[in-house]
């Protein structure tokens, strides 16, 4: 009888436990004010698995610990504008150039709004369409370096591309070029300690951004905010950007894909300056040196081009999400049409909605995506979203060529972006990630003809067909689909 007793005590006291935890958990998450997608796929998991969800929650949908480490860093950011005091074209000839006449208030307040780096003007910026081109271009230039080389990948493998890119790099330091590089902890992974190591004794300066110590890495909510960039800067005078990552498979010598497809940006200018300004600012983050002098910022005394570029951060310590909002204003401007290519295709209910209802109201809207998935729970998310997509006019397009990973967006033939975001809820709210939006004839044409020949290498998706898939894809869709906040 006691025993019996005893046992209904003990379950009384591990439901009113149990109780305590969720209604503990709930409040937390409840109060958040966080968006209510998230708050609906939080709960069931609370409910079913309160003390674990509890745990995962604070490593990945908790705000405070974001807040704590990212106010740093915008104080951080604070005090080196208050140093180095950079200021480019920002005048009346910046909004002239917008070439939506009757749209260019609306874009060009709105990146005013959510951007503290202004436009510039004089510049001239070269698209380069695949892995070799684009490390050609790379290794000439951090051969020319004089002063310094400044670069910050999310990926750098230690493999034949990444020790040449060392090598070179170890040759400059010994030759008197101040090299700094950062690497994301998490991206980098396989990067080897020996390779740390040759860089720093060759007199180049290392630091990885967010490294998670053990022995729990993965018990970190610093985890879930990476540094997505990929920045070259030499000598001030010369900038790189794009989708491009430091490796064999970047430049179709991986196992998995003979041909890999991306775009990346070399620009000489003004916008230099703006990369330069945000390497700076992420090293002051990382390393606690503030750098800054004339050296770093370089008076350009010639005039180069005449293109309008607007470099855009994005990253949770800002309070804008300004590529996103870059994105929305843009496509909402679209008249004629929409080009856009992604490798992961998870938009906002925003983005969505902005896709669609262009699709719908006549704006001829393509989109490429691959055909073949490097992350399949990431690619079947992007799936989920394609049959309300082409229900409404969308044209989705299969690349079949290989890897497509180009991250560009083309409106009306006047407009285009190149950066480092993928069209995904990652990119939009949680990596620290920069793009460039050019308004510049030139550089949209080439952008233009490299989408409509990317096209020529993939396979219009049919609406039918694609509605009559089999029910598991279905559910595998809809599976990871609840899962897209976090992918």
């Amino acid at each position: 009888m006691d025993l019996i007793i005893l046992i209904k005590d003990f379950s009384f006291l591990l439901l009113f436990l149990y109780l305590v935890l969720l209604i503990s958990v709930f409040s937390i998450i409840t109060l958040a004010n966080r968006d209510s997608y998230l708050t609906l796929l939080w709960l069931p998991l609370v409910i079913l698995f309160p003390a674990w969800s509890f745990i995962f929650y604070l490593c990945l949908g908790l705000n405070i610990s974001q807040n704590k480490l990212f106010n740093k860093l915008s104080s951080h950011y604070a005090r080196y504008d208050l140093i180095n005091g950079f200021k480019a074209n920002q005048t009346e000839e910046a909004e002239e150039l917008i070439p939506f006449r009757d749209r260019r208030e609306k874009i060009f307040n709105l990146f005013l709004k959510n951007s503290s780096n202004p436009f510039t003007i004089n510049n001239c910026a070269k698209v380069l369409t695949d892995g070799k081109e684009t490390f050609r271009e790379i290794e000439k230039s951090l051969l020319g370096a004089k002063n310094h080389i400044h670069l910050e990948y999310y990926i750098i493998r230690d493999d034949k591309l990444g020790n040449k890119v060392k090598n070179i790099l170890i040759q400059k330091a010994k030759e008197g070029v101040e090299v700094r590089v950062i690497y994301d902890w998490l991206g980098s992974w396989g990067i080897r300690k020996r390779y740390i190591r040759e860089l720093r004794a060759g007199g180049v300066e290392v630091c990885s951004f967010l490294p998670i110590r053990f022995p729990f890495p993965f018990f970190n909510s610093a985890i879930n905010y990476r540094n997505h960039r990929k920045i070259i800067v030499v000598d001030g005078e010369t900038g790189y950007l794009g989708g491009l990552n430091i490796g064999d498979e970047y430049i179709g010598a991986g196992k998995k894909f003979h041909h890999w497809r991306d775009t990346h940006l070399k620009i000489e200018g003004e916008a230099v300056s703006i990369l330069q300004k945000i390497f700076l600012r992420d090293w002051y983050f990382v390393s606690n040196e503030l750098i800054s002098g004339n050296k770093y910022f370089p008076t350009i005394n010639k005039q180069l081009g005449r293109q309008l570029i607007k470099i855009v951060p994005s990253g949770p310590d800002l309070k804008w999400k300004s590529i996103l909002q870059a994105y929305f204003v843009i496509l909402t401007s679209a008249k004629n049409y929409i080009y856009l290519t992604s490798p992961y295709l998870i938009p906002d209910e925003s983005i969505l909605m902005a896709l669609k209802t262009a699709a719908a109201s006549g704006v001829d809207v393509r989109i490429i995506i691959p055909g073949k998935p490097d992350k399949k729970i990431v690619y079947y998310a992007s799936l989920s979203y394609l049959e309300e997509l082409m229900e409404a006019g969308v044209k989705i397009y299969f690349y079949n060529k290989g890897f497509i990973h180009t991250k560009t967006l083309i409106v009306d033939g006047v407009v285009c972006s190149i950066g480092t975001a993928n069209f995904d809820r990652r990119s939009f709210q949680l990596n620290f990630e920069v793009n460039a939006f050019i308004f510049s004839n030139q550089v949209v044409d080439k952008v233009q003809k490299d989408f409509e020949k990317d096209l020529q290498e993939s396979k219009l998706i049919n609406y039918e067909e694609y509605k009559n898939r089999p029910l598991s894809q279905k559910w595998l869709e809809a599976i990871f689909r609840l899962f897209s906040p976090f992918l």
